[in-house]
C-alpha cells in the first residue's frame, strides 16, 4: 500500500523528492499533498507540474495523510509543528530533511511518541542521483525505516546510519556536491586557458567525473591506488600531482569537510539549547 504523503514546505528539496516519486510512479498511486507557509505561486507551480494536491487546511491535510515530510526552513520548524500538533494521531510518521535538526528535538516539539525519521539527501536529488542517509528516532521501528528507504530510493541511493553519524554525513555527502563543483570549476578554468570551448570542456569533464566515480564504485582499490595507476614517471599526471601536493590540496579538502561537520554539530547544539529554553 502506498502511503499518503504530506510535504510541509515546498522548496527545492521537497520538489526533488516529489519529482522522483512521480517519475517512478507513473500511475500516480501515491497521493501527494503539499502546503507552504506563504508562497502560493510556488504551490500552484508544484500542483501543475507534478499533479499533486495543494492544501491550506491543516486539519484536512493531516487527516488525509500518513507520512508528514518536514521540508520547511529549519528556523520555521517550531511554528510549523505548533500548527500540526493538534491534528497529530498515533498513525502519523514524520520524515525530516532539515539540516542539523535532531529527531529528539522534533519529538519534543510534537510532545508525542510518533515515529520520526531523519534524512540527509543532497541536491543531486533533483536528477534522482542523491546520496541520502537516513536514521531513526527513538520511537521509530525498523518497518518505519524501510518505508522511508522506499521513498528516498526514488531520488538516488539510501544508506542507513546512526544519528551520531549524521553530522559527518552532512559534511561529506550533504555538502559533497559543492566540493565536486569546485573541482569542476578549476578544471573548466584550465580548459579555458588552454583554448578549449566551454561546451567541449563540459562534455570532457562530466564524462571524466562519471567515469572515475563508476570505476571507484566497481573496484576494491583505494583512491590512491587508482590515481597512482594514471601516473607515469615524469608524465603529465605526475606534474599535476606535484603541484597539488605542494599546496596540500587533499588535506585542505578534508579540513573543509571537517569544518562542514563542525557546523552541522553547532546547528544541532542550537536545537538542544532551544529545547531547554522553551521548556
Amino acid at each position: 500500500m502506498k502511503p499518503n504523503l504530506l510535504f510541509v514546505g515546498a522548496g527545492a528539496m521537497a520538489e526533488a523528492i516529489i519529482a522522483g516519486v512521480r517519475a517512478t510512479d507513473q500511475t500516480k498511486q501515491t497521493t501527494i499533498k503539499a502546503m507552504n507557509k506563504s508562497n502560493q505561486e510556488r504551490l500552484a507551480y508544484m500542483k501543475e507540474r507534478y499533479e499533486i494536491d495543494t492544501i491550506t487546511d491543516v486539519k484536512q491535510a493531516m487527516t488525509e495523510s500518513d507520512v508528514v515530510v518536514l521540508a520547511m526552513k529549519p528556523k520555521d520548524i517550531e511554528s510549523a509543528i505548533i500548527q500540526l500538533r493538534p491534528f497529530v494521531t498515533e498513525h502519523h510518521v514524520f520524515y525530516s530533511v532539515l539540516a542539523g535538526t535532531k529527531t529528539d528535538y522534533i519529538s519534543s516539539l510534537l510532545g508525542t511518541k510518533n515515529a520520526v525519521i531523519r534524512a540527509m539527501p543532497n541536491t543531486s536529488a533533483t536528477v534522482m542521483q542523491s546520496a541520502t542517509a537516513i536514521c531513526k528516532g527513538e520511537y521509530a521501528t525498523d518497518e518505519d525505516v524501510e518505508l522511508a528507504r522506499s521513498l528516498f530510493l526514488h531520488v538516488g541511493t539510501v544508506t542507513t546510519v546512526t544519528e551520531t553519524q549524521m553530522d559527518a554525513v552532512t559534511g561529506i555527502s550533504g555538502s559533497g556536491p559543492a566540493y565536486m563543483y569546485y573541482v569542476i570549476e578549476g578544471l573548466m578554468d584550465s580548459a579555458e586557458r588552454a583554448g578549449i570551448g566551454s561546451d567541449e570542456a563540459k562534455r570532457l569533464i562530466v564524462q571524466t567525473m562519471i567515469g572515475a566515480a563508476t570505476r571507484f564504485s566497481h573496484t576494491e582499490q583505494t583512491p590512491k591506488e587508482l590515481y597512482k595507476e594514471v601516473m607515469s614517471p615524469g608524465g603529465t599526471t605526475e606534474a599535476a600531482f606535484k603541484h597539488l601536493e605542494m599546496f596540500q590540496v587533499k588535506e585542505h579538502i578534508a579540513k573543509g569537510a571537517d569544518a562542514a561537520i563542525g557546523r552541522s554539530k553547532q546547528l544541532g547544539d542550537y536545537d538542544v539549547d532551544h529545547t531547554s529554553i522553551g521548556g
